[in-house]
């Protein structure tokens, strides 16, 4: 039988020849780098592009999640706004009202909205005299702290109540020797000794909103606010 290197000597050699390609340890190499396998087959161009892409410098962020400086809160302007609004309401707390100096306008419950452009009153009665003073003394404050830009607006409807004055006007009442209103009450409380044997003298006192009473047991005269 006649094998095929007998009939070809030149096939025979090429086959010797591959056989010592794949057993040569250089040709290994060159095919995984040619290939990209094995354990050394990260070749020097691949590693140096890596490095000179970045350097030290981070990857890029991810699309759309690009890096911005903090805010401050989750909505700035809001924030802002709210610290101008409490600013206005310091300002505006700070007025008394004119016909009894120991309550602010806060406290006498005529102030009915603070806003970042504007404030709004509400008089204790139609034709009140104290309303221009009011409006006045509100101006003149919010002036003088840097809020030229903020109006005043006057409304009228709904009537402003009694029921507005606020806890601790109504402590400033007594303790400046006026009952505050008490609705229901048939007699007013005496604002120096606590004694309920009062009476009416007049219903009118030193201003509209209040009525003169005299106290039986200790026998001082006090105003009484008048409820509305």
């Amino acid at each position: 039988m006649v094998t095929v290197a007998e009939k070809s000597p030149r096939l025979e050699r090429r086959v010797l020849a591959r056989d010592d390609e794949r057993s040569s340890p250089r040709a290994g190499r060159g095919t995984a780098a040619a290939g990209g396998g094995g354990g050394d087959c990260e070749t020097p161009a691949a590693s140096g592009s890596s490095g000179a892409a970045w350097g030290s410098e981070p990857p890029p962020p991810p699309f759309g999640r690009s890096p911005s400086p903090c805010r401050g809160g989750s909505n700035g302007l809001a924030e802002t706004d709210g610290s101008r609004i409490a600013a206005i309401s310091a300002v505006v707390a700070s007025v008394a009202d004119p016909e009894i100096p120991v309550l602010s306008i806060l406290d006498l419950g005529i102030v009915r909205a603070v806003e970042e452009d504007r404030v709004v009153l509400t008089p204790t009665y139609t034709g009140c005299p104290a309303t221009h003073v009011i409006e006045r003394d509100v101006r003149d404050a919010l002036d003088a702290a840097g809020y030229r830009s903020v109006r005043i607006e006057t409304i009228l409807s709904p009537a402003w109540t009694t029921d507005w004055i606020t806890a601790e006007g109504r402590a400033k009442l007594h303790a400046y020797g006026i009952a505050p209103p008490d609705p229901g009450a048939r007699t007013a409380t005496c604002p120096q000794c606590g004694s309920r044997h009062t009476e009416e003298i007049s219903r009118f006192g030193s201003t509209p909103c209040k009525a003169l009473w005299r106290c039986r047991d200790c026998a001082e005269p006090f105003d009484l606010f008048k409820c509305h």
